[in-house]
């Protein structure tokens, strides 16, 4: 009997509340996120000739295809800023967020295995993926800053204002839009595959309406009426204040930067009740 009244350590029970992010549990279990990062770190290029020089050619190649085709060929301009160096600020801040998205959307199919077999808080693993994603962000921002002073040294006119302070909470919008689509998308592919394909070709084409290979200023003069579409996409705003306080250069506002923020902290608690209510019976589907 004695035993029987002695109180528990943990006590695991189904989540009651909608909008839960169990920080505390997550805490408790940091030793695991912080396997799971180093996991998804070592492993990711293991067993490949070129390893984390995969990091550095994936934006180079693409900013080099980029200035070819639409700065030389369609002839987009971009001002005073060479537009190599245009084009790889646009990809390094696209690819966070595409990344944090695609490794977020197969959430619940890629680790049913596991989930299957031991408890652990599963917010843990879409948000392993935004973390280990920003070892890569972070190397990708060398890259930028290695050619920024490249440029600079060879005259360019390159002048970073005083917006560069708004950088910790640019990275946290793009981690919210990643994390909470991709949980969203995560939930409905439990009973839909075909959401995995469609992911992959839905973010190509939303690269080409977020502004990433031109600037706002050229929809907004040669397709106004398209123009709304872009403008009024968050990451749009996101690439443009990236641009901003780093080269100096496209728009930037307080309303649009606002309006931003609030659609991340809202996609993610939307992506976050959805997850919350999908992990409960996800595992009878998959």
């Amino acid at each position: 009997m004695s035993e029987a009244n002695e109180d528990w350590l943990y006590e695991i029970t189904p989540k009651r509340k909608i909008l839960d992010l169990n920080f505390k549990e997550v805490w408790r279990y940091r030793d695991l996120l912080i396997l799971f990062v180093k996991r998804d770190i070592v492993t990711v290029y293991k067993q490949t000739i070129l390893g984390p020089l995969w990091y550095f050619i994936q934006p180079l190649f693409t900013s080099v295809i980029f200035t070819l085709v639409f700065n030389n060929i369609a002839s987009i301009p971009t001002g005073d800023v060479p537009a190599f160096l245009f084009n790889l600020t646009g990809i390094t801040a696209w690819n966070y967020f595409n990344q944090c998205l695609t490794g977020t959307s197969n959430t619940f199919t890629s680790n049913a295995g596991i989930f299957g077999k031991v408890y652990f808080p599963r917010v843990i693993m879409p948000l392993k993926t935004v973390i280990s994603n920003l070892f890569k962000f972070g190397i990708q921002l060398i890259i930028l800053i290695v050619f920024y002073c490249y440029f600079l040294f060879n005259g360019a006119e390159l002048n970073p204002n005083s917006n560069i302070v708004l950088f910790p909470v640019y990275v946290l919008m793009m981690a919210l839009l990643g994390l909470g689509a991709g949980m969203t998308i995560s939930a409905f592919t439990t009973k839909y595959r075909d959401l995995t394909v469609l992911v992959g070709f839905a973010t190509s084409l939303l690269m080409y309406i977020s502004a990433v290979p031109y600037p706002l200023s050229e929809v907004s003069e040669k397709m106004p009426n398209f123009a709304w579409v872009v403008k009024y996409n968050p990451l749009t705003q996101i690439i443009e204040g990236f641009r901003f306080m780093v080269l100096d250069t496209g728009t930037f506002s307080w309303e649009g930067f606002l309006y931003t923020l609030g659609v991340s902290v809202i996609l993610f608690l939307v992506g976050l009740i959805i997850f919350n209510r999908t992990e409960k019976n996800f595992i009878d589907t998959v």
